[in-house]
């Protein structure tokens, strides 16, 4: 079933439409979630929390890119579980490293709240995508937003993991000079 017919069916309030965001893609968030997460109990209820959250937010809201949309739900609600499930403990899987990794470009949290709104900091990181290269911005969004693991990016991509970790590490910088840590 297409997008549009999909949000149609939230738009019309019928249950029939949870049913097929679930199985158009339903495979994609738990994965998504299982990168997180690392568990298959904890991706499921994110799912499904992400199920009830597109039931209450469609209508009023009517996403241009319903798959991104899903994603961009899923993914938080992964993190916010993983904060959740780690905060005495800190530490743990692949998405410390992701965190840690941008850690350097980004702000502190604090600094964040008092300067800038969340979908100034998005429109932010959509401008600077822009401006690096197709590939590099390809590496950056599956990792960073897919958080897909380097040898899957370079499998993917053709290329090797070196050049995938150099992309990274490259557009990492260029990212940190763009948001006005360091002059280009």
């Amino acid at each position: 079933m297409e997008d549009e017919a999909i949000i149609a069916l939230y738009f019309a309030r019928d249950e029939q439409a949870i049913t097929e965001t679930e199985r158009k893609y339903g495979v994609r968030c738990r994965k998504l979630g299982m990168r997180i997460l690392g568990n298959p109990q904890d991706a499921e209820e994110c799912c499904n929390d992400v199920w009830l959250k597109v039931w209450n937010t469609i209508p009023p809201l009517h996403p241009k890119h319903f798959s991104a949309y899903l994603v961009k739900l899923m993914r938080n609600a992964a993190l916010n579980l993983y904060e959740k499930n780690h905060a005495e403990k800190r530490g743990g899987a692949q998405t410390a490293v992701l965190l840690e990794e941008l850690e350097e470009c980004l702000a502190a949290p604090d600094d964040v709240e008092a300067q800038i709104t969340e979908a100034e900091t998005g429109e932010m990181l959509r401008a600077f995508l822009r401006t690096v290269s197709e590939e590099a911005r390809n590496i950056f969004i599956l990792r960073y937003v897919y958080m897909l693991p380097v040898k899957e990016i370079a499998e993917r991509n053709q290329i090797s993991v070196s050049k995938v970790k150099v992309s990274l590490y490259r557009t990492r910088g260029e990212l940190r000079r763009y948001l006005g840590g360091e002059p280009l």
